[in-house]
């Protein structure tokens, strides 16, 4: 699950990892971006989402959002006994891999703002400078498949240069919609700059929990992916479709309130 179309990056990597499996894929569009919301009125959202997929039987639950993991992992933890798996910027294999000690990260503000963020900085950083540079605007740009305009372009060069201006020889993408830009990111950044996109170890966490609780599909028969969101329309199964890299069909979200 994700506020949008972000946690396909994610998605794309589970599929690729694990192709035997059946996934359920929940784009909550229609409360996005979560990264100005309210932590409760985010968590209300991914325990009626989380909800939503355990009723339809579901065995494990991904949250293919930095935001949402921050303000909503714990609560899904304590609701449902089955694997929960979360996303967190990568600001560990980040520190261990910068050869000049400065490390950058996007995210989005309520990432930036999270007790968590300031917990992951505080244990990983080991005296290495960490720039934290909240993104606004670069989700939306990503949920209109915007992906190389000028105006995607003039948001990322703004965000960027106080990374680039500082040596950060290390970039984090502290949201799973930034790996759709990681392409001009790249051409922004210039050469010498490592990314770091954490959907791949995601993947194999995903995949350890289920081996763990004896729950990984053995059959060989490749497992069927549903999309489903919360603003069903014409635009967004283009969109989803464009991202995903074929024609697929989004179905809506079918939820109840759940209280916090």
């Amino acid at each position: 699950m994700d506020s949008g179309v972000g946690g396909l990056s994610v998605l794309r990597e589970i599929r690729a990892l694990l192709p035997n499996e059946s996934l359920h894929y929940v784009a909550d569009s229609a409360h996005l971006p979560y990264g100005d919301k309210s932590p409760a009125f985010v968590r209300g959202r991914v325990n009626a989402i989380a909800e939503s997929l355990v009723d339809q039987g579901c065995k494990a639950l991904v949250v293919a959002c930095n935001t949402a993991t921050a303000a909503a992992v714990e609560s899904l933890r304590e609701r449902f006994a089955l694997p929960v798996i979360g996303m967190e910027p990568g600001i560990k294999p980040a520190v261990l891999g910068s050869n000049k000690g400065v490390v950058g990260i996007l995210a989005t503000e309520g990432m930036v703002q999270s007790n968590r963020m300031s917990d992951l900085v505080a244990r990983f950083a080991n005296g290495v400078e960490v720039i934290i540079q909240p993104c606004p605007g670069l989700v939306e740009q990503v949920e209109r498949h915007a992906l190389h305009t000028p105006e995607t372009a003039s948001l990322l060069q703004g965000y960027l240069a106080p990374i680039i201006k500082q040596g950060a020889d290390t970039l984090v993408l502290g949201c799973t919609h930034y790996p759709f830009l990681q392409p001009l990111i790249e051409d922004l950044l210039g050469p010498g700059v490592s990314v770091i996109n954490t959907g791949a170890a995601v993947a194999r966490q995903l995949q350890n929990r289920l081996s763990e609780h004896r729950l990984l599909n053995a059959n060989a028969t490749p497992g069927v992916i549903h999309f489903f969101s919360s603003r069903a329309d014409e635009v967004q199964q283009q969109i989803i479709s464009s991202l995903w890299g074929g024609e697929v069909v989004v179905s809506p979200l079918v939820e109840h309130p759940v209280n916090d």
